[in-house]
């Protein structure tokens, strides 16, 4: 599902956020993304949604070499990926329905096919009793949920979350683990970057370790 062969990224003025990086993530496998802060986390999620491109290296992702992804072919590689965000970047003048379907509102979706993904989105979640509530309504734990709904809206094959758990207290953070782990059951890969090793640790799930750029552990799925 995801490749990285050798990928390094350098920023103008020299900095080097990432440095010869390989690991691979399999279809249907579950890992965390960690390291301290300054390590490289946020750039490798980004080289995968295509916002920064590597200096260096092959990156593959479902078989697709994202060096060769032309500027057309971006909006649909992106529609591939579910994102979830530590601060849930949710619309507050609309309902949570309406913040579940904007994907497939901007997608083209038809309007009938778009609405029994959304109900099914937010079933999974167990939010479907709450569609037409305004998310500013809801507790921390219930909006990361929403979020998580429109990141597997369109049925992804791969989702990323930064720092999914950061704003929740430890039993709602092991309630969003759950959720990720039931996505990888049904075949989606997932990468998590998290910075509480007291919560992943307790996970069974591959650990990849940045350390200033590099990866120290974790690339050969130990």
């Amino acid at each position: 599902m995801i490749r990285f062969d050798n990928v390094s990224k350098r920023y103008p003025g020299g900095q080097e956020a990432l440095s010869q990086v390989s690991f691979q993530l399999a279809a249907g496998e579950l890992a965390f993304l960690t390291g301290h802060s300054g390590a490289g986390k946020s750039t490798l999620l980004k080289l995968i949604m295509q916002m920064e491109l590597p200096s260096s290296g092959q990156l593959f992702v479902n078989g697709q070499n994202l060096n060769k992804l032309s500027r057309r072919q971006l909006p649909y590689y992106r529609r591939a990926i579910g994102v979830v965000f530590q601060d849930h970047q949710l619309l507050f003048d609309r309902s949570v329905f309406d913040n579940v379907a904007l994907p497939l509102a901007i997608a083209g979706y038809d309007p009938r096919d778009a609405a029994r993904r959304v109900r099914a989105a937010l079933d999974k979640v167990g939010l479907l009793h709450k569609e037409q509530q305004n998310p500013a309504s809801l507790s921390t734990g219930e909006q990361q949920r929403v979020g998580i709904a429109r990141a597997v809206v369109n049925k992804p094959a791969l989702i990323l979350a930064d720092e999914p758990t950061g704003n929740l207290d430890p039993a709602l953070s092991a309630e969003i683990m759950r959720l990720f782990e039931q996505f990888c059951g049904v075949g989606v890969a997932v990468l998590i970057a998290s910075h509480d090793l007291s919560l992943i640790s307790r996970l069974q799930h591959r650990m990849l370790v940045l350390d200033q750029g590099r990866l120290i552990s974790g690339m050969d799925g130990t």
